[in-house]
């Protein structure tokens, strides 16, 4: 079934069927024509054996978008989102299924791609604006906003080898935004550059929509794709399995696909994930009382712990944890450095995270592994993800919509009466 768009402007793409499709195994060696004619007379039934496993990373994609519409795609990880835009691009071609293109199409997927590290900057901007499809002209007449947009002036007539990976991403992400489209596609875009940065792209973004530009966006952060787009669609295992507005589709996405594991477990230190400095034991977050198998809540006081062998006598391990929030925010960062030196073996750190602090929602947790307390030598992503559930009463009484925020502290608050009501107002508003 097509997934529609509720405008009645025309439209800009189409999916009908599409499908996507890799063979899972070992790459064969390059075949020529003698070696195919040879093999057929040997075993001219060989066709006829068993194909070989396949991953459909793509099926049954049907998509209708329309012109001026800003439209989201979210999805785990191998959920096929980048593939589409792919194909929608003309960089994969489908095994399966049609596209249709009604209008000038950019992409911005993977930003930097044909940047040559001995041309400077300056040069760079040319050749990479060539490869987008744009016109000498164009970009002459977009160069200074190019520059501007990136804050690389400095370097401009350096060459790129000697630029850093922030500054790398900052001039091909301005050389790539600033393409005259009609069509946009951005995926992950906002991954790149420091905050300041990424609020630029997403302004960019911003307005490319603004100016009726079409614009598919594929983002892991739900905060931006609900400020952009009006629509969304939900990719699952290579199909649409949600579409509609935005803020339904997100909620719908994290309720179900999003994963959630309150403990991990590795009791061999020699397959324990790690490095030589500390190996991971165990992780986990559970409340600071009662059943740890119990629903968390916005007033449940937790803890978190992490077990770990330290392997080395003679350094000092500390960890910093993230709490990120769905939707990509940092709800709050802690740690300790400067720890006391530990011998060597296995170590537990735990942390309290009073109740009354989080809002409701899915949350992620992030660690970093410090050395001596300051050089970052370990880091694992996403290591638990759980999520809190509202708790009934409290200060929010009978009010049950949503209560917006990163974070939700129980603020003591108190309300005393100073007088009576003067005699004016005490007579005109008697009860």
């Amino acid at each position: 079934m097509r997934t529609p768009s509720n405008s009645s402007n025309p439209l800009a793409i189409r999916c009908e069927g599409i499908g996507k499709c890799y063979p899972i195994g070992s790459r064969e060696r390059y075949r020529t024509l003698r070696d195919t004619l040879a093999d057929f007379v040997r075993s001219p039934l060989r066709h006829l054996s068993a194909p070989s496993a396949e991953l459909w990373a793509l099926r049954g994609i049907n998509l209708e978008v329309r012109r001026g519409e800003v439209l989201g795609i979210v999805g785990r990880n191998g959920s096929g989102k980048s593939t589409l835009l792919k194909i929608l691009s003309r960089i994969t071609k489908p095994t399966e299924g049609r596209a249709e293109i009604h209008g000038r199409m950019g992409t911005l997927l993977e930003v930097g791609t044909g940047f040559h590290p001995e041309l400077t900057g300056r040069e760079n901007i040319y050749l990479y604006g060539a490869i987008l499809g744009m016109a000498h002209a164009e970009i002459a007449r977009k160069f200074d906003e190019i520059v501007e947009f990136s804050e690389c002036e400095r370097m401009l007539d350096t060459a790129m080898k000697h630029y850093s990976s922030g500054m790398y991403v900052r001039l091909a992400f301005a050389v790539a935004a600033h393409l005259e489209t009609e069509i946009l596609l951005a995926d992950e875009v906002l991954a790149v550059g420091d905050a300041a940065f990424q609020k630029k792209c997403l302004g960019k973004i911003g307005d490319a929509a603004s100016r009726n530009r079409t614009v598919l966006f594929v983002s892991h952060n739900l905060l931006a794709v609900e400020s952009l787009c009006s629509r969304a669609i939900c990719l699952h295992g290579g199909q649409i399995v949600l579409e509609g507005p935005t803020a339904a589709v997100t909620s719908r996405y994290l309720q179900n696909w999003m994963p959630k594991f309150k403990e991990v477990f590795h009791p061999d230190p020699g397959s324990a994930p790690g490095n030589d400095y500390l190996r991971l034991r165990r992780a986990s977050i559970h409340p600071q009382y009662g059943d740890q198998q119990e629903r968390l809540t916005v007033r449940t006081p937790l803890v978190m712990e992490f077990e770990y062998w330290k392997l080395s006598p003679h350094t000092v391990i500390d960890l910093g944890v993230e709490v990120i929030n769905e939707h990509g925010v940092n709800v709050f960062t802690t740690g300790r450095l400067g720890s006391p030196p530990a011998a060597a073996g296995l170590l537990r750190s735990t942390c309290l995270i009073p109740g009354d602090l989080m809002n409701n929602g899915s949350y992620r947790v992030h660690v970093t592994v410090f050395l001596n307390g300051n050089a970052g030598v370990g880091y694992f992503e996403d290591l638990l993800a759980f999520e809190l559930d509202d708790a009934p009463g409290g200060p929010r009484g009978n009010y049950n919509d949503f209560w917006p925020g990163a974070v939700r502290p129980a603020m003591e608050w108190k309300t005393e009466h100073l007088e009576p009501l003067p005699a004016p107002l005490a007579g005109e508003y008697k009860s």
